[in-house]
């Protein structure tokens, strides 16, 4: 059975067919061949039971609000403030690229909407300054993917809604991860422009008045990402609750601003429409093959596997770590998630790990296919900002970001406090 999931399921996403039906016809597949009870007789119950959930209304809101933000020139406002507070580091403007990203992280919750924002932003001052577009379009792509680890993150709302683990929990675990690894980006860059100057453009200084003043424009940022999430950890709102009043808030910043328009919104409204729909037929999908594989006795397969090889637990997540790995390279990220957690959550938590830490760990994994070639999302969208130049000047430009993941990998398994420290303190 195994071997039927895993060759089935890149043999059909080899064909272009879209993931939520791979992974409903994964799930009829495991129910005509491996199952002894007519499973498909339960899919009605099973589709409405999963989508008639309060949790997962999360998600489009907070795709909404991340459309708003964009759409509403919020972006361009955030990146020349932090423009004047980061390029006189070595790098420059590639270091407004990390910290911009950052910042649209903490309301978007998706990579490949915030890699687009400072993308569409970010390109044209690229080519006018004489940046080295490897290393300036790698530090978009690679900034894009803190969206689904710093809070809030559709992908942790997903990963708790399929692991029934507390979200606020899995918000806070993901955030000093989210910060050490956006630091981790600023590190390097600085490190490798250091070393190649040549790369890094034109530093620049701007004088105290006019930074001062740039702050005013991250104030409406720093607010909002300050409602959301501070309503939910001190527990006036559910994740869902606070998502609503993030979506009312960013409509108050862009009025404040003049820039709500029925346009403007219309095209928030159609972006939402579609990521929201592509999200839950994933998420479905993946509910169906989940229920299939349970009941066909996959989970128990498994442990006898690795039982059989008697491998230690630190030994077990290295392995899983591998599969994330070589998985991403071929499988789009939401659908890598959903497809191997109902697999793989179960073991990593009989070997005595925590499932929020873990969570996290998969969360870096998740990021760093984000970024690795064929099917890393935000290498293309860059290439799509960038409309010039190969694909493989962005490849090359994230290798570093990927190093820097790849440190973040180690550190949580070495330290698992760095996920495990905020959740303890403040639960």
């Amino acid at each position: 059975m195994i071997a039927y999931v895993t060759v089935g399921l890149l043999a059909m996403l080899t064909l272009s067919i879209p993931v939520g039906i791979v992974l409903f016809l994964l799930g009829f597949g495991t129910d005509i061949f491996f199952s002894p009870f007519p499973l498909m007789r339960g899919l009605g119950n099973l589709v409405w039971s999963t989508s008639n959930n309060a949790t997962l209304i999360a998600i489009p809101f907070f795709v909404l609000l991340g459309e708003i933000l964009v759409r509403s020139g919020i972006a361009a406002r955030t990146y020349a403030a932090l423009d004047r507070w980061v390029s006189w580091m070595p790098g420059g403007l590639v270091h407004a690229n990390v910290a911009t990203a950052t910042m649209f992280s903490a309301t978007s919750g998706s990579s490949v909407a915030t890699a687009a924002t400072v993308a569409t932003v970010a390109m044209p001052q690229a080519e006018k300054l004489g940046y080295d577009p490897r290393l300036f379009s790698g530090a978009i792509a690679a900034g894009g993917t803190l969206g689904i680890m710093i809070p809030p993150s559709i992908n942790l709302i997903v990963y708790g809604f399929l692991t029934q683990t507390s979200i606020p929990q899995l918000f806070l675990a993901g955030l000093l991860p989210g910060i050490l690894l956006a630091l981790g980006f600023l590190l390097i860059t600085a490190i490798i422009c250091t070393i190649r100057p040549d790369l890094g453009g034109q530093r620049r200084v701007f004088p105290w008045p006019e930074m001062l003043r740039a702050l005013l424009q991250l104030i409406p940022i720093v607010l909002l990402f300050t409602i959301i999430i501070g309503s939910i950890y001190k527990g006036w709102a559910t994740p869902t609750e606070a998502a609503a009043v993030g979506v009312a808030g960013a409509l108050v910043i862009a009025a404040t601003f003049s820039r709500v328009t029925l346009s403007m919104l219309a095209e928030s409204v159609v972006g939402t429409v579609k990521i929201t729909s592509m999200i839950m037929l994933v998420v479905i999908g993946a509910s169906f093959l989940n229920f299939t594989l349970a009941s066909a006795g996959l989970g128990a397969e498994l442990s006898a596997f690795l039982d059989g090889l008697g491998l230690s637990p630190l030994m077990t997540i290295l392995v899983v770590v591998c599969i994330y790995i070589v998985l991403g390279f071929f499988i789009e990220t939401l659908s890598l998630m959903v497809v191997t957690i109902p697999i793989i959550v179960p073991l990593v938590v009989e070997q005595g790990y925590d499932p929020i830490w873990f969570g996290i760990l998969m969360i870096v994994l998740i990021e760093m296919a984000l970024i690795t070639p064929p099917v890393g999302l935000n290498l293309y969208v860059v290439q799509g900002a960038r409309k010039s130049g190969r694909m493989s000047e962005v490849m090359v430009g994230a290798i570093p970001y990927v190093l820097a993941m790849l440190a973040m990998v180690a550190a949580l398994i070495a330290l698992p406090e760095i996920a495990l420290f905020l959740p303890s303190v403040l639960q």
